[in-house]
């Protein structure tokens, strides 16, 4: 190998070292720019984001504000509709007990004329007249039976001999009596009387054995 070749041999590797290195330099600084494309494209998403999130936080106090105006709109307006019902229904009630009321006095206004007349009758009465006075107490009783009759109130059933019934009979006292069985009424104190299935006051009774 001649002086020439060995000098052109040595002489070119360095040729072809300088080739190789910048193609390294060129494939780094490609990588490089690369990773900086990408960086600032994550940054630009970041920033996107940022700002769709802050949007969205902007947005929900509002429509949640809206919401909440809503239900308070939607309570109050139930609220007044429960106001007025509740009114009507207690005006209702009220007009009901006084038509009641004003039903069953006027039912006994005349019994207590009657009985106002017959109370007059008893002080000018005597000896003579005390029958009479009796019958017409005795009529008034009658009148007031039909009177309680006529708005639906019922007389207990109270006879002597009757069953007690401690649901309809309130035992006042008890006796033994042969002649009636075991808890049969030997005596009424008070009379009893009840509207349908209510009682309104349970008969007074005396109880035998």
């Amino acid at each position: 190998m001649s002086d020439e070749e060995l000098f052109f041999g040595a002489d070119d590797e360095p040729v072809k070292d300088e080739a190789d290195n910048s193609s390294v330099e060129d494939a780094a600084a490609s990588d490089k720019a690369s990773a900086e494309g990408n960086t600032e494209e994550a940054k630009e998403e970041e920033v996107v984001a940022e700002a769709e999130d802050e949007e969205e936080e902007d947005e929900a106090p509002a429509d949640s504000s809206e919401a909440t105006n809503e239900l308070e709109a939607r309570y109050m307006s139930l609220y007044a509709e429960y106001d007025n019902y509740r009114r009507r229904t207690q005006k209702e009630k009220e007009n009901l007990y006084a038509d009641a009321i004003a039903t069953v006095t006027k039912e006994f206004l005349t019994l207590i004329d009657n009985l106002d007349r017959a109370v007059d009758g008893a002080k000018k009465s005597d000896e003579n007249s005390l029958d009479k006075v009796i019958q017409g107490m005795e009529l008034v009783g009658r009148q007031a039976q039909d009177t309680l009759n006529k708005i639906g109130v019922e007389e207990i059933p109270a006879e002597r001999g009757t069953k007690f019934d401690p649901n309809l009979h309130d035992a006042m006292m008890h006796i033994d009596d042969e002649e009636l069985g075991e808890q049969e009424i030997a005596m009424v104190f008070a009379k009893g009387y009840k509207y349908k299935d209510r009682v309104i006051r349970h008969a007074q009774v005396q109880v035998a054995n």
